[in-house]
């Protein structure tokens, strides 16, 4: 019987709904599930309030670890043969208690030399998420076999309005009765079965050459080139907001709250301002560049790292 560990932290529960569908096809005679929700020491509260959601920012993009709760003996002493990990995406980065954890001596324990699937459920940029980590799986020592990701369609500036109002009210719910429901759309998640019935064959062979080439056919990654351009720069600026806010203090001094609404302004200014400038620019050197976001669609539909 082949033993398989799923992982993962949900908030609002939608991540959760994912990850139970796309497993629900593996649970049979022949292969084992474990489930194990990553939980904080101190939780994240949610709904959000604005403090806490702008405050996690700097550690979140760093990834300085907080503390988790132990893993139970009973999966820290045994051997799996492939760990499905689902996470979401704060700050262009995988969540704090996704990256917390994987920084704890027990998961270096559990991921050394397994394969691993990712399943990523989020607003929309996950590119660079992805590649961090690719990165932390190599340190684990793990093996990146599969990859799938449930984006929330809706064009960017409606889903910043209709998340915002999800994150801050808990309710996941029509904003106004004019805007979208916010988060992957339930038919998405519904139909995330079918991955479940690409990844079972694989289990059971032991075999996951092919398995991303299938997923890919499934339609387990679309790629936005636009966004992946956003994605980048994005993150060259985030790293220069964290290591600031970082370098004024601890989490409530007024010095650094004050930089984190600076930073607060500084991201309406970029969503609302710099975004369409820089779509403008995309699209005028998307031609003299369509080898290399041909290449990069490829690349970041894949589980390589460069």
């Amino acid at each position: 019987m082949k033993e398989v560990l799923v992982i993962h932290y949900s908030q609002s529960g939608q991540l959760t709904e994912i990850v139970n569908n796309i497993v629900s096809p593996i649970n049979s005679n022949e292969t084992k599930l474990t489930f194990l929700n990553i939980e904080m020491v101190n939780p994240f509260p949610f709904p959000w309030n604005k403090t806490e959601f702008f405050g996690v920012f700097p550690e979140t993009f760093l990834q300085l670890p907080k503390k988790t709760k132990p893993i139970p003996e009973a999966i820290l002493n045994k051997k799996f043969d492939l760990i499905i990990l689902g996470y979401s995406v704060w700050y262009l980065t995988p969540s704090l208690p996704t990256t917390s954890f994987l920084n704890s001596p027990s998961a270096k324990k559990i991921f050394a030399n397994t394969p691993v699937i990712t399943v990523i459920g989020c607003r929309n940029m996950w590119i660079m998420a992805q590649e961090k980590m690719k990165k932390k799986l190599q340190e684990l020592q793990a093996n990146l076999v599969g990859n799938v990701v449930l984006a929330d369609r809706h064009i960017n500036h409606i889903s910043v309005i209709t998340i915002a109002q999800w994150m801050f009210s808990g309710k996941k719910e029509r904003f106004l009765g004019i805007f979208p429901k916010p988060g992957v759309s339930q038919k998405d998640i519904d139909e995330s079965v079918k991955f479940g019935h690409v990844i079972k064959n694989h289990i059971i062979n032991n075999n996951y050459t092919t398995l991303q080439n299938e997923l890919l056919n499934n339609e387990a990654v679309k790629i936005n080139p636009f966004l992946i351009t956003v994605d980048k720069r994005a993150n060259i600026l985030f790293s220069k907001w964290a290591h600031l806010i970082v370098s004024k203090g601890h989490k409530n001094e007024s010095k650094r709250q004050l930089f984190v609404k600076m930073f607060n302004y500084y991201l309406l200014f970029a969503i609302w301002i710099i975004a369409p400038i820089v779509f403008i620019l995309f699209l005028l050197t998307y031609l003299p560049l369509y080898g290399k976001i041909k290449k990069d669609k490829i690349y970041y539909s894949s589980v390589a790292l460069k």
